[in-house]
């Protein structure tokens, strides 16, 4: 048995035969800032004929965070068997392994606004597992990666762009459903920026 669901920022989507369509808004909270003090070493000449003498201020500390995949338009990304996504400037296209005619989300249709922070989810759940993907979008900074509260804990998924900042791109991650149903599944789902604030996040609950 096969159980969907879509959760879209500020977009209501017509119900298709079989599937559960759902729509949220989902505003971010602001960032919250870390400051990383850069520093290098430094040796001054002394004058002649005296020894000269070494001062040395912190390491240059290197920005560790990971940032999106980024892909070519069309390029197939494989995020488990049958669960594969790829990206163009109109949006994003999947397929999961119990519908495998591609599926689409657009950003150009007017139904998101690239400038406000947001995410969306679409999820499968099927066989005891979740296929879950989204949008995110409309953030400060540059995103860093995406995790998922669900009924069956936290999960840790991955992040795709186009090259150039789009200012969007798409998230994804595949898990057991454990005891959770299958519409309510998902509770929360915040995209982390490089600096460890929030990006945009989405509630479900």
């Amino acid at each position: 048995m096969k159980w969907m669901k879509y959760l879209a920022g500020a977009v209501v989507t017509a119900a298709v035969a079989g599937m559960a369509t759902v729509s949220y808004a989902a505003p971010a909270k602001a960032p919250h800032n870390t400051v990383t003090k850069v520093g290098a070493a430094k040796i001054e000449a002394a004058p002649a004929g005296k020894a000269r003498a070494a001062t040395a201020t912190r390491p240059a500390t290197k920005n560790t965070a990971s940032t999106p995949r980024v892909v070519a338009p069309g390029e197939r990304v494989t995020a488990a068997p049958g669960f594969r996504l790829w990206l163009t400037a109109e949006g994003k296209h999947w397929t999961t392994p119990t519908s495998p005619e591609p599926q689409f989300r657009s950003v150009v249709d007017g139904n998101i606004d690239l400038n406000t922070p947001g995410v969306s989810l679409q999820s499968e759940i099927t066989d005891g597992r979740a296929y879950l993907s989204g949008l995110y979008y409309g953030g400060k900074g540059v995103a860093s990666g995406v995790e998922i509260e669900t009924a069956a804990g936290t999960v840790h998924g991955k992040l795709i762009e186009l090259a150039g900042h789009p200012g969007w791109g798409v998230w994804y991650a595949t898990t057991e459903v454990g005891s959770g149903g299958p519409m309510d599944f998902v509770s929360q789902v915040t995209v982390h920026d490089t600096e460890g604030g929030i990006y945009a996040q989405l509630k479900t609950q």
